[in-house]
């Protein structure tokens, strides 16, 4: 019977079940003697053989409560014709640099932004474009 290393300590006490005890007391005899030496030197009420699943990682959104693939998504499907697989990239490269608050794609948002409302004053493009 082989243990991972995951079912050592946690980290976070909780007090075992009779049930839990009795699987414990049974793991730990069912052991080979190298990992029962682990157990005693971390100490065996100390052991964990019963962790908590990992919390899901953090699902970073952006101000509209939406994630990086939900923004490519829809802007993608907004798109008029098709685009190329450079574009979908820049796109996806973009999107995650702003829902990180990398400044850097915050320059190029702001750039961009400032650049469009430049085009339109001066008559180059129309709201339409």
């Amino acid at each position: 019977m082989s243990i991972s290393a995951s079912m050592y300590r946690t980290g976070a006490d909780h007090e075992l079940t009779p049930e839990e005890e009795e699987q414990k007391r049974f793991m730990y005899e069912q052991m080979a003697p190298r990992r029962r030496k682990f157990i005693d030197r971390i100490g065996y009420d100390n052991w964990d053989p019963f962790p908590k699943p990992n919390d899901p990682m953090e699902l970073r959104m952006d101000l509209s409560k939406r994630t990086t693939q939900q923004l490519v998504r829809e802007f993608l499907q907004s798109h008029r014709g098709q685009y190329s697989n450079d574009y979908g990239r820049g796109a996806l490269e973009t999107a995650v640099g702003i829902v990180n608050k990398d400044e850097k794609y915050r320059g190029i948002f702001d750039f961009c932004v400032w650049y469009y409302n430049l085009l339109l004053e001066e008559g180059h493009i129309s709201h339409d474009d």
